[in-house]
């Protein structure tokens, strides 16, 4: 890649207004502007935060200001889908920061190490109930454990984590991992009864006195087609097929299997499918390639283990051990619709991966609770339903489907459901102004390749082992390193060394800059020379 430096060409425009002058009308203020890979960030993580510490070597605070908003680093290094890093700005000069591994690698180091999370001694400590020990149930579960409350989650599986457990392959989020963030939440206090699901929730509240309710019930509930199906056929959903596998059963699928979707989890379907013993995988897919759902490293991960793609297809019919498929044509408004050509091929098993809605059941005979055409729950703008004290959140609710929103939803839940039982509002706070790139007065800057995380070769990706490989400490500090810090102050004494009238003194290590007004005369070098955008100019009050 050749180097992409930022041009710092100075270029006058006299149409512009001219900040010296006689008068002053404006002077510098530093300001904490928002990182665009925070603001992408689901769980709404200070990303470049923690960055700063990690690049420090402050390995352990830098963990600690993840949790803040994230209990599971080392889950989340590995099972986010890192939009933070489609947003960094540093993608516009040779790459984006490779966010997810350094928190893999910080998560991975607090579970080594046996790091811990401290408790809050809270005077007015409830008692709340969380349904679901998904992502969005244990976020929620944590970050009230942390304000001092009692906290009891009901799970209806044999074990915690929810789809990070039963859906995620393991080869992904290898389970010992996923343990162990879970454990530290346990250790903190947090009461997990897993094989008790919640038959009559009213009732099961007031008997065992809890003070509010968080449902974080996910989506569990696969969507199917309804299309003729052979009652011998062997069909089964990719929600079903995931279960199964990660929970250690073996299910009979043959050695040629079809999955129909082209989401994540279709990926994650047909990759397991190799796993579990089939010998032909082929995805389906109604539209072409350029419309699949899947991330592209999914995809390409799918495919360089074998899966084959044939889009512009639908399945018309199902039979024992054969698929009809209907062949799509792109119509006048530019969108898939059917023709009359069909296509026979063999297969053993259909997996469907065709997303999922939440099995709310339980909840269908409770005045006041509300579900929406999706079959999601309603709820107010703080996470209410309709009944005062019960909240929802993560998949339960219609918005993005990930782990990462949904332990983001976990967290806003906390926050909203704590205010309530101290019987005061919880004020969202706005957002600071976004840094672009086109925001920063980069200097020349040296071409710093991206590191990204080493592959098993495909023919070492035997079962269920992990295919990517973590950093170690190097990479993790040269990555942390690459961070430009968007909007946030580093010190680098740009503005100390640019000011002509020696109106900046620097304040101590960690506490910025002093800014003299009987020196300043406003003429802007400081916010010119300052790389990441943390100055603002500010007008005078005359």
């Amino acid at each position: 890649m050749g180097t992409k430096h930022h041009d710092m060409s100075p270029v006058i425009d006299m149409t512009q207004q001219q900040f010296g002058g006689p008068v002053r009308k404006l002077y510098p203020v530093y300001n904490r502007h928002l990182p665009p890979c925070n603001y992408a960030c689901p769980a709404g993580e200070d990303i470049q935060g923690w960055l700063s510490l990690a690049q420090e070597g402050k390995f352990r605070e830098a963990w600690e200001h993840i949790l803040d908003n994230n209990p599971m680093p080392a889950v989340h290094g590995r099972a986010c889908y890192h939009p933070c890093e489609g947003s960094c700005n540093r993608k516009e000069l040779d790459g984006s920061v490779t966010i997810h591994a350094v928190e893999r690698f910080l998560g991975d180091m607090a579970n080594d190490r046996g790091w811990q999370v401290s408790v809050a001694d809270n005077p007015n400590r409830k008692r709340i109930l969380i349904v679901g020990a998904g992502p969005g149930g244990l976020s929620a579960a944590y970050h009230l454990c942390r304000m001092g409350h009692e906290v009891v989650i009901r799970e209806a599986f044999p074990e915690p984590g929810g789809m990070m457990r039963y859906g995620i392959p393991a080869y992904r989020l290898p389970r010992d991992i996923l343990k162990l963030d879970i454990h530290r939440i346990e250790q903190m206090g947090v009461k997990i009864r897993c094989n008790d699901p919640v038959r009559d929730l009213l009732k099961e509240k007031q008997e065992e006195r809890f003070d509010a309710v968080f449902l974080a019930i996910g989506a569990t509930k696969p969507s199917l087609l309804n299309i003729p199906i052979d009652k011998e056929a062997r069909l089964l959903s990719a929600i079903e097929f995931l279960g199964d596998v990660n929970a250690g059963k073996n299910p009979k699928i043959g050695k040629n299997v079809l999955v129909y979707g082209a989401g994540n989890t279709a990926m994650d379907a047909a990759r397991t499918a190799f796993r579990a013993g089939a010998q032909k995988v082929t995805v389906i897919f109604f539209w072409d390639r350029s419309h699949m759902e899947a991330h592209q490293f999914e995809i390409k991960d799918a495919e360089a283990e074998g899966t084959q793609f044939k889009c512009m297809r639908t399945i018309d019919s199902v039979f024992k051990d054969r698929v009809i498929l209907r062949k799509m044509i792109i119509g006048q408004d530019a969108r898939p619709e059917p023709s009359e050509e069909m296509e026979e091929i063999q297969m053993d098993t259909v997996i469907m991966a065709l997303g999922q809605q939440p099995d709310n059941h339980f909840l269908q005979n409770i005045e006041g609770i509300e579900f929406d055409s999706k079959g999601t729950l309603v709820i107010d703008a703080q996470m209410m339903t309709g009944v005062s004290g019960i909240f929802a959140g993560g998949d339960a609710i219609d918005g993005p489907r990930s782990i990462t929103n949904a332990v983001g939803s976990g967290k806003k839940a906390a926050r909203f459901i704590n205010a309530w039982l101290d019987n005061k509002p919880f004020i969202v706070s706005p957002k600071n102004p976004i840094t672009y790139y086109t925001d920063l007065h980069l200097p020349l800057l040296e071409d710093t390749p991206q590191i990204l995380q080493k592959e098993l070769p495909v023919e070492k990706r035997v079962g269920f082992t992990e295919t990517l490989i973590g950093f170690n400490e190097k990479e993790a500090l040269y990555e942390a390193k690459r961070c430009l810090s968007c909007g946030n102050c580093y010190e680098c004494d740009n503005c100390l060394a640019a000011c002509p009238e020696d109106a900046l003194t620097k304040a101590g290590v960690g506490k910025g800059y002093l800014l003299d007004m009987d020196r300043c005369t406003g003429c802007a070098v400081c916010f010119e020379s300052c790389p990441c955008q943390a100055i603002d100019m500010t007008a005078e009050n005359i």
